[in-house]
């Protein structure tokens, strides 16, 4: 059994890294000019674009995924029933079918134990939950407007797994995964994870001419609601960098005015739930995005539906960006000790039984931290 367990997780990363193979060389400093406004007009929005599974990002943002899964009723193993499983590429799966994908899992979905080098990633959580195990020995289970903000740094392997806990009713999953670079002289810092829990994260009201706004301040300040503090070799933990999340919600046909960010900053808004959005006199669609100016106001307006908006934003680490699979560094050579790293170490092993570990159905909210630190939510 231990074998097969072995070939198994072996055929995971395998997988994983071919569907990553294709190397990636930019120094992250913008996009190109095709579809682009002129810039010598500096305009407020330069540029327009539709929105897939994976979001394009500017630096020093990587990308974002949007993953929304419809899934059902959980069975004895938090799982889907297996008859909704035929005709499904187990192991990869990402095409969505009877409103939900596998992803890499095979009994539960989400995504069994993986490296990564060089970078962070946040896990915002609008619904559902994620069960989290780690080759440092942490684990946990968060949801429901938490998130998880985890630095790979040197490395570090991590599952991350979506248990369909109700066994009465359809389990729904939406979350954003944002993968955030890490400057040269952090790449190789320890690896650490923190949990923003929903509760401790500021909602930033206000109610404009009889319409309500609220913004969850995920990273960053606005007015007198600030977000806890990041990791603290994050690029977001230096307040110069002016590196925001946020999740917007503006009540239909209301308006609200987008404040001005610091000089030189790249800032990013997606328009993911809604029908439409004004930007100034701009008309947005739904499911688009625009990479619009920093440092002006910007007045936003919903159309006869709700609103919802991510806005990321941050300075530009501006280094050159080699990527390949689930490691980010600088250079090929430093992509090449990646592996080298990955195949000698395993970045710390595996400790736990299976590829993809979910936790007990009736545990709560919990982060258990590779210090001993424990945090119990409920």
């Amino acid at each position: 059994m231990k074998n097969n367990k072995s070939k198994s997780r072996r055929s995971f990363i395998q997988k994983l890294f071919a569907a990553g193979s294709g190397m990636v060389l930019a120094a992250k400093t913008g996009f190109s000019a095709d579809n682009s406004i002129n810039m010598n007009e500096e305009p407020k929005i330069k540029r327009i674009k539709p929105l897939g599974f994976q979001w394009e990002t500017q630096d020093p943002f990587l990308f974002c995924v949007h993953h929304e899964d419809f899934f059902p009723k959980g069975n004895e193993n938090m799982g889907p029933p297996k008859e909704l499983l035929q005709g499904r590429h187990i192991g990869q799966d990402f095409m969505i079918k009877d409103g939900f994908r596998m992803y890499h899992g095979e009994t539960v979905p989400g995504f069994p134990g993986h490296p990564h080098r060089g970078f962070e990633t946040i896990t915002v959580v609008r619904k559902g939950m994620v069960d989290h195990s780690d080759s440092q020995g942490a684990s946990g289970r968060y949801g429901n407007g938490d998130v998880q903000w985890m630095t790979a740094g040197r490395g570090l392997q991590h599952a991350e797994m979506f248990p369909l806990l109700s066994k009465e009713k359809e389990n729904t999953m939406e979350l954003f995964q944002i993968w955030l670079n890490l400057p040269k002289k952090n790449k190789l810092v320890e690896p650490h994870f923190k949990m923003l829990w929903g509760e401790s994260i500021p909602n930033y009201k206000t109610d404009v001419n009889g319409k309500n706004v609220r913004v969850e301040v995920i990273a960053g300040k606005l007015e007198n609601e600030e977000a806890p503090a990041p990791p603290p070799n994050s690029w977001a933990a230096d307040k110069t960098n002016d590196l925001a999340i946020w999740n917007i919600k503006i009540e239909a046909g209301g308006t609200w005015t987008l404040p001005k960010a610091s000089s030189g900053v790249n800032r990013s808004l997606y328009f993911y739930k809604g029908d439409q959005l004004l930007l100034d006199e701009t008309k947005l669609a739904n499911y688009h995005a625009a990479d619009i100016r920093g440092d002006v106001a910007l007045a936003l307006k919903a159309g006869a539906e709700d609103a919802h908006i991510l806005i990321l934003q941050g300075k530009p680490i501006g280094e050159p960006v080699v990527q390949h699979g689930p490691f980010v560094m600088n250079t090929k050579e430093e992509i090449q000790q990646a592996f080298n790293d990955y195949q000698r170490t395993r970045f710390g092993g595996w400790p736990w039984e299976n590829p993809g570990p979910v936790h007990e159905r009736s545990k709560g909210r919990f982060a258990y931290h590779a210090d001993g630190t424990r945090e119990e939510k409920g």
